[in-house]
């Protein structure tokens, strides 16, 4: 991992460089043993980064880098690694290395959904993001949720991830050394009891606008699917949606109501046909071809139900009903139990039949 590391830290020699001075040379080792004269004749390399390579002085920053992996138990997946994430392995642009630590994830699961948006959320958008992360929870997907742990839509979403029990990834544009921001230290602490904080970033990396940009693109990567819950016509959530449609990953979009200014990106992206329009797990599951499992719904709206209503429900349970049994049997006045079916008929847990006639759904 020395070598490897050491490679990562060479000035201007990123990721893509990187993978054609190894296709080249054949290892990363020989990297640092090959002339100059050859290295100059490897595409993207010319003379200034032969130079460069020839004269690196990048083994002691790399040593030190070691020394913090060993120390802080952070785990490491080099490009050509077994365990390095498949989905990254398709990206032209995939990072090197990624270091991460946290509790063991399958990293190719095939139910890894980021989940982005506007660091101004609303709360329209914290709604819909806490209720499709119950509800996927509630069909019992085992999915995991990736984000960048920025203020808004993608805290929101590691909170409500942690809430259910679901594993949950924090992509950051630093290294494991700190965390940013700070305020949310509390929560990444939490994710790593289910879930990971991982970055493409050596320990003591200075913050800087790009390193977000770049960050990004693993989140759109690394997952199956991408979904924007919020956002204005610009900002790093439609970059990321628009990095995995280029990656070939499925993209989807909360709608808004117009004039909304925080819905214009989302509203944006279904208009161009850049994202499929969702508004639940449902649509989802349609989409991503995911099986519907059973859930307790009944249970679920059971719960939700005030005592009068859990009286016409357990009648119920014994099947069909006229409206006349159901009064006798509540001892409540006709016009009280019509009013309360018609409730939960709303909510789902009661259907009118033919003849005044109800069914428990």
């Amino acid at each position: 991992m020395l070598h490897k590391i050491a490679l990562s830290l060479i000035p201007g020699i990123g990721n893509i460089l990187a993978r054609n001075l190894i296709a080249y040379v054949g290892s990363v080792e020989g990297i640092f043993e090959e002339k100059k004269q050859n290295l100059i004749k490897i595409p993207g390399i010319g003379e200034v980064l032969a130079q460069s390579i020839a004269n690196a002085d990048v083994f002691d920053k790399a040593e030190q880098e070691l020394l913090f992996i060993e120390k802080n138990n952070i785990n490491t997946s080099f490009y050509l690694d077994k365990e390095f994430p498949a989905r990254l392995k398709t990206m032209h642009d995939a990072p090197m290395i990624l270091y991460w630590k946290g509790s063991a994830i399958d990293l190719d699961s095939k139910k890894i959904i980021s989940i982005v948006g506007t660091r101004k959320m609303t709360n329209y958008g914290r709604t819909h993001c806490e209720r499709l992360i119950d509800e996927l929870k509630e069909h019992k997907h085992e999915v995991i949720i990736v984000s960048g742990l920025a203020y808004g839509v993608d805290i929101c979403a590691h909170k409500a991830a942690l809430k259910n029990n679901l594993p949950t990834i924090g992509i950051v544009a630093h290294g494991l050394d700190t965390l940013y921001p700070s305020e949310h230290k509390k929560t990444a602490s939490q994710m790593l009891e289910n879930g990971a904080i991982m970055t493409e970033y050596t320990s003591k990396t200075a913050l800087s606008p790009k390193q977000f940009v770049k960050r990004n693109r693993i989140i759109a990567g690394i997952s199956a699917a991408t979904i924007v819950i919020e956002s204005a016509s610009e900002g790093g959530s439609l970059l990321t949606a628009q990095m995995a449609a280029d990656y070939g990953r499925d993209v989807f979009a909360f709608p808004g109501r117009i004039g909304d200014k925080y819905s214009e990106g989302c509203n944006l992206l279904i208009k161009a046909k850049k994202s499929s329009l969702i508004e639940n797990v449902t649509d989802l599951e349609t989409f991503l071809r995911w099986e519907k499992k059973e859930i307790a719904l009944q249970q679920k709206l059971f719960t939700q139900l005030t005592p009068e209503e859990q009286i016409l429900a357990d009648i119920l349970k014994q099947g069909n009903l006229f409206i006349d049994e159901i009064c006798s049997q509540s001892q409540m006045p006709s016009h009280k139990v019509l009013s309360l079916l018609l409730n939960m008929e709303f909510a789902g847990c009661v259907k009118s039949l033919p003849g005044k006639i109800f069914q428990l759904v």
